[in-house]
């Protein structure tokens, strides 16, 4: 991560190279952007204030919970739209990328590798969207490049943001193909089954949807419906398990937390909390009880 601070705001930068991504959470008061545009699609939320913009020959204004949608090479400037300013976070994600989420939704021709299929990539008419959904789904996403997440929560959020902009405000809906109910069974339980055996090695989302049988979208769809959680929630389900055992062993919670892969003891204890209402130091002590 980057950043940079003022008297009169300040940024936060951070790029993921591996997945085509780049992030930015920043507050501005007095920050003009000169006309520019990117390489990438530009998915934005205003979480503060309100900004506005010139796109595609209008004036376009975003307020707090409101979603920015813009296509490749979308010339576009920036101002704040109140004398208080405004807070937004940014994601930027390569066209590339979002063909291959669109390609393997549609599960086009089988193609092993989704870059070499043929999904068109969307336009996005409408600058400026007022839906919640996505607002949180993006909100996900750049929360996961900026906690340094696992790939396989990465790759669920970036997708839960490329669908969802895409089904609320491209020129056309993804197609999109879905699995059988005792094939959804199967795959979801393929998947299951090699990150129990795999543990604690970090799976990718393409070694799990080849286990499964079937694309990275439908696995994740198939995963939600079987067993009522993502696949990167049941990953680290398997590290905080891991976690009870090693501290019934008498390991540390600082120990505990890099043997598991949680950033550090407070990470660990964010997630243990979390999940089973108390704190790892609760769950030692009650042993001794």
């Amino acid at each position: 991560m980057e950043g940079m601070a003022g008297t009169r705001g300040w940024a936060e930068y951070w790029r993921d190279d591996a997945r085509g991504l780049e992030a930015m959470h920043a507050r501005f008061r007095d920050h003009v952007y000169a006309p520019h545009s990117h390489d990438a699609y530009s998915f934005g939320v205003t979480d503060a204030g309100a900004q506005q913009f010139h796109c595609r020959g209008a004036l376009h204004t975003s307020a707090a919970g409101m979603v920015m949608a813009l296509n490749p090479d979308d010339p576009h400037d920036g101002r704040a739209a109140a004398d208080l300013g405004y807070h937004y976070r940014i994601v930027h994600v390569s066209p590339q990328i979002v063909r291959a989420v669109l390609a393997d939704a549609a599960d086009l021709a089988g193609h092993a590798d989704p870059f070499a299929a043929a999904a068109p990539l969307p336009l996005f008419t409408t600058p400026v969207l007022g839906d919640r959904r996505l607002a949180d789904a993006i909100a996900g996403l750049h929360a996961a490049l900026a906690a340094d997440a696992s790939p396989l929560a990465r790759d669920e959020r970036l997708r839960a943001v490329i669908l969802g902009a895409h089904l609320r405000g491209a020129t056309r809906p993804p197609r999109i193909r879905t699995l059988a109910d005792g094939a959804q069974r199967l795959a979801a339980r393929r998947a299951r089954d090699l990150m129990r055996e795999a543990y604690p090695e970090t799976l990718s989302v393409e070694l799990l949807a080849e286990a499964a049988g079937c694309s990275r979208f439908a696995l994740y769809r198939a995963f939600a419906a079987e067993f009522g959680m993502s696949p990167s929630d049941y990953e680290r389900q398997l590290r905080l398990r891991h976690a009870r055992a090693l501290l019934v062993s008498g390991s540390t919670p600082a120990d505990v937390a890099a043997a598991t892969g949680f950033a550090d003891q407070a990470h660990l204890a964010r997630w243990f909390k979390r999940a089973y209402g108390i704190t790892p130091g609760v769950f030692v002590r009650g042993g001794h009880a």
